[in-house]
């Protein structure tokens, strides 16, 4: 193998390398004799057939193996000859091949900078905490309260008002016939909540006990049931009972609507919930800190490949949601190019996502995603140098926090992983930084400071785009795991019982 150096420059490095053709012939006279005790051709024994004749009739077919395999071989030999840490997949072209001959190929790597770490007891970090005060929980309560749906009949005669919950029979027509669907008895239905038919509760406001009205309302073009889309129904309709709100006491009768025995136990409940969730923001801010920290004290390049693949995801995401600005001209009153004199439309003439955003959000987002990427790299060699290691089992423990989101499917979230060893990555990625943040945070000067639940828990929208920049993509990787397992879940779901009134219902 001979390997010449044609570029040396920052952390791009380039080579020419040329593989002898007896390398070549050799490793493929190898994989023959590999191959020859399970060859038979007419005429000869399995195990028998001459080795020209071998070649003759299988050499093509191997090649294309056997050059790869060459290719992978002598550019990794090339890399640990030297040294050579690759950031990305190297980029490999042939240039020169013909059968018999050298083969002669170019390399292109960027390498891993040089990353020196500072001394990160000389690190001081800010921790904010809140505690969980007897006023909070009691403020819990109320909301968890004024969620509850609870009523009670209404004693004076007077018309239903919104809010109300009227007792209703009903049955539905289009042109004076009656469709499946379409009918009920005793049905509740709570005025203003706009669980029925757009137009229907407005028409029973102003009704009273004993009374019928006839109802006409048009389904949605794009109503679930076709045959019914787009439709003109008249529904016959006598109200029967008339029932107003009743504020839910927060007592033991509301702890049992939860599934506990008693008042007391709900509130430990909820104070052990929020102060699980008091920790959780004290821990994303105290992160968010050290994060700070970290790239303020630390510069070194990153290279251009893995910079523009975060840059591309950024703006991938800000288009793809519609928050990117409107396509603007340049400065120059051209269309089409920025000022580094890339082009912005793709090979089908149609602009491309960065055409989509202003110069002045690319030169953001490239800076995030310069930011992100360093801190990617600096967290990833703190973990290897200090054989920091995620293990299986706490992969399995994080996969299990997520099949517990959905209840009855954890066996398809869990085959979903099992499956897809790219999603598996996603999930250990944030458990790996998450333990060199805790690594690095051991050696820290943590302080704590005491703040209210709204100090702790108010955000700065602004900042909070930028928040999670230690492998941005890793989280974002990670949040689309959780979108995927959702996904190979939902189609086993069994669909949730309906009462019989409920699937009466015109929704």
């Amino acid at each position: 193998m001979q390997v010449n150096e044609t570029l040396n420059e920052g952390l791009k490095r380039e080579f020419t390398i040329v593989v002898p053709a007896s390398e070549i012939d050799a490793e493929l006279n190898g994989r023959l004799a590999e191959l020859a005790p399970q060859m038979s051709l007419p005429g000869f024994r399995p195990g028998k057939v001459p080795p020209a004749l071998l070649r003759a009739r299988y050499g093509d077919s191997l090649l294309g193996e056997i050059l790869e395999k060459a290719v992978n071989t002598n550019t990794e030999m090339a890399m640990n000859e030297r040294g050579l840490r690759p950031a990305v997949q190297p980029k490999v072209e042939i240039t020169a091949y013909d059968k018999g001959k050298d083969l002669e190929y170019t390399v292109s790597i960027e390498l891993m900078p040089e990353i020196d770490p500072i001394d990160f007891a000389s690190l001081s970090v800010e921790r904010t905490i809140a505690k969980v005060d007897d006023k909070a929980v009691t403020e819990a309560l109320e909301r968890m309260a004024a969620q509850q749906k609870d009523s009670e009949p209404v004693a004076d005669k007077r018309g239903a008002a919104e809010g109300d919950v009227v007792v209703i029979d009903f049955e539905g027509k289009i042109d004076g016939t009656p469709f499946d669907g379409g009918a009920a008895q005793d049905h509740h239905l709570e005025l203003g909540s706009n669980s029925f038919i757009p137009g229907f509760e407005g028409q029973l406001v102003g009704a009273e006990v004993g009374e019928s009205r006839d109802v006409t309302v048009s389904f949605p073009d794009d109503y679930q049931a076709a045959h019914l889309a787009g439709k003109e129904a008249v529904f016959s309709v006598t109200v029967k009972e008339l029932r107003a709100p009743k504020p839910v006491s927060i007592d033991d009768a509301l702890a049992q609507r939860f599934g506990l025995d008693s008042l007391d136990a709900l509130r430990d409940a909820v104070r052990e919930q929020m102060q699980g969730e008091f920790a959780e923001a004290a821990r994303a801010k105290t992160k968010r800190s050290l994060l700070d920290a970290l790239a303020d004290r630390h510069s070194f390049a990153v290279p251009a490949g893995m910079l523009e693949e975060e840059y591309r995801g950024i703006v991938h995401q800000v288009v793809a949601h519609g928050e990117g600005a409107e396509h603007k001209h340049d400065d120059d009153g051209h269309e089409g190019h920025d000022h580094e004199g890339h082009d912005h439309h793709d090979h089908s003439g149609h602009p491309s996502e960065d055409e989509k955003i202003s110069e002045e959000e690319r030169a953001e987002y490239r800076q995030i995603a310069e930011r992100r990427v360093r801190l990617g790299l600096l967290l990833s060699e703190v973990g290897r140098v200090n054989n920091i290691q995620v293990t299986d089992d706490e992969v399995t423990n994080a996969i299990r926090s997520q099949a517990a989101r959905f209840p009855g499917q954890e066996k398809f979230v869990f085959e979903y992983y099992q499956k897809n060893p790219q999603a598996l990555a996603q999930v250990r990625a944030p458990l790996f930084e998450d333990k060199v943040v805790d690594f690095i945070l051991e050696m820290a000067t943590v302080t704590d400071k005491e703040v209210t639940p709204e100090q702790l828990f108010a955000d700065d929208e602004a900042d909070a785009a930028e928040a999670d920049d230690a492998a941005a993509s890793t989280k974002t990787k990670k949040k689309a795991s959780d979108t995927k397992a959702k996904a190979a879940a939902k189609p086993k779901k069994a669909k949730a019982a309906k009462s019989k009134k409920e699937e009466d219902a015109p929704e």
